[in-house]
């Protein structure tokens, strides 16, 4: 277990409502399987993994004041240490709607919209932290109120702390953070491509993409791409790892464990190839169950030697 704590940021949280069924039928009274509605949030979520490897994990970011209780109540349960910072409002609400054949449909609420001046409070926060911790995961989308480049500024205030950064958005946000050079991104395929701002078709657009961030000084570029597997990119070392045949109950979450995988590899200074695979691992056993978690180690370990992961012809 790393000596330190990892801190985990979340600009835009969620009560996450997540309804599983065999088939949503539009403009019809579609009967679910079964609903869990939970306090989330991509942040929270890395949070939650890392406890269940025994990390000391804080959390910090911006809450609505409003509906609060869930996610203190959250805190509490998991021993978190709690460094948001609470907005007056209500934090969102996410409807994920899971259907047997693998579809997610996301409907996502308006969040807080959140005063421009709370992002200092929010830097002092993270300044003070980084006297104790050194691995910082940025994770989710940005709130209204906030424009798309305040995870650079985030980044740039840890990265002057020499912290070990790893930030996973998208879009905009993406686009700025790029310039601000975290350690680490983990764009999905469609994420990168919208980096790119054109289509890419196969693996080798992909990695001339790949190469022109790794070129801006980003240390390393996951690429996960779903069921073709995940990919890992540095300077010297580029690792595929192909995840295990699983019984997909629901992709939520997904992202998020692995985040959680990356960062525990970082921060217990396992080789890459091993925190790939641990990573990838952990990713599939959420595609498996609601909710993010590590619910079984045994499940977790076979699971891990089920990913297979190779090294990839890759240079500069």
């Amino acid at each position: 277990m790393a000596n330190y704590p990892i801190v985990t940021v979340t600009l835009n949280p969620a009560l996450d409502l997540t309804i599983q069924l065999t088939e949503c039928q539009l403009g019809a009274v579609n009967l679910a399987k079964e609903g869990h509605l939970f306090p989330a949030g991509k942040g929270i979520n890395v949070a939650r993994v890392l406890r269940d490897f025994g990390e000391r994990a804080c959390v910090a970011g911006i809450l609505g004041e409003d509906n609060r209780a869930p996610f203190d109540d959250l805190f509490k349960r998991c021993e978190f240490h709690n460094h948001f910072l609470y907005a007056p409002g209500e934090t969102r609400t996410n409807v994920k709607i899971s259907e047997s054949g693998q579809r997610v449909t996301d409907i996502n609420l308006p969040g807080l919209s959140v005063p421009d001046a709370i992002v200092q409070d929010l830097e002092a926060v993270l300044d003070r932290l980084t006297e104790k911790a050194k691995l910082f995961a940025l994770s989710g989308s940005v709130p209204s109120g906030l424009g798309p480049k305040v995870y650079a500024e985030l980044v740039k205030l840890l990265k002057q702390q020499d912290c070990d950064v790893i930030v996973d958005t998208s879009g905009k946000a993406l686009q700025a953070v790029v310039e601000a050079r975290p350690d680490i991104i983990k764009p999905n395929a469609e994420e990168l491509a919208q980096l790119a701002g054109r289509p890419l078709a196969n693996r080798e657009e992909q990695e001339t993409v790949v190469r022109q961030l790794l070129e801006k000084r980003i240390k390393h570029v996951v690429v996960s791409d779903g069921s073709k597997g995940v990919r890992w990119y540095s300077r010297n070392q580029a690792f595929e790892a192909l995840p295990p045949k699983v019984e997909v109950l629901s992709t939520v979450g997904a992202g998020d464990s692995m985040v959680a995988g990356i960062a525990y590899g970082i921060a217990n200074k396992l080789p890459i190839d091993e925190t790939l695979r641990q990573a990838t691992a952990i990713a599939a056993m959420a595609v498996t169950q609601v909710g993010v978690g590590i619910t079984s180690t045994q499940t977790l370990n076979e699971l891990k030697q089920q990913v297979t992961v190779k090294p990839l012809p890759f240079s500069l």
